[in-house]
């Protein structure tokens, strides 16, 4: 059996990016706005294509990122952002509301979102995932972007496709006639000549023969 396989490129160019990056902790969030900058142009992207958006902490980077997808303006919205673990339980909340905003986002508008929000328990941490030891979060998010736009242009084409081809189907199947039956049409008019006008013939019972006749 023949298995068709869809699959995203990475190959932004005709598509359109918005990031959204938080001001709090700038010293880690402009090294991944730098690095997803440059994966969006490594990628084909043009800088008009690419739009930038500050929020002011981690926590309103969902609600941005909402209102561009609904702007039906962008392909994939990039959220970055740091969030370094204090002494409270503030932490868990953050990160739990903007994991949770950023995925909600996601489902309900249909444009991909790229997680591009640290959340690390030391500034050491999120050095290393800002360009030195463990790459640059910025970069892989710009990357998975452009494949999850790629991805979304072709499932639309192919679901278009497809819709296309059952329409085609369904007027071809239309065109066809369907031959009367004779024999269907002989057996509805010997019924219609055997009921008359709607009454029941009535076969009357043959005569008894003579001999029970006089028994």
């Amino acid at each position: 059996m023949r298995k068709q396989t869809v699959a995203g490129k990475l190959n932004g160019s005709g598509f359109r990016f918005a990031i959204v990056v938080s001001r709090f902790n700038e010293f880690i969030t402009e090294r991944l706005l730098r690095s997803a900058y440059d994966g969006l142009l490594r990628s084909g992207v043009t800088e008009k294509a690419i739009h930038i958006v500050r929020v002011p902490g981690s926590f309103e980077i969902p609600s941005a990122a909402r209102t561009l997808a609904e702007t039906k303006k962008y392909d994939a919205i990039i959220c970055l952002g740091c969030l370094l673990r204090g002494d409270t339980a503030h932490y868990d909340v953050i990160v739990n509301e903007v994991t949770r905003g950023i995925g909600q986002s996601t489902q309900e508008t249909g444009v991909p979102h790229a997680f591009g929000v640290l959340t690390c328990d030391t500034l050491e941490q999120a050095i290393d995932r800002a360009g030195l030891k463990m790459g640059n979060k910025g970069f892989e998010a710009a990357l998975a972007a452009v494949e999850m736009a790629s991805l979304r242009a072709a499932i639309g084409l192919q679901a278009s496709g497809v819709s296309k081809a059952l329409s085609t189907r369904h007027a071809a199947f239309s065109k066809k006639q369907i031959p009367p039956s004779g024999r269907n049409d002989k057996s509805i008019g010997r019924n219609r000549a055997d009921y008359g006008n709607g009454t029941n013939r009535v076969t009357k019972p043959a005569k008894a023969s003579r001999a029970k006749r006089h028994k």
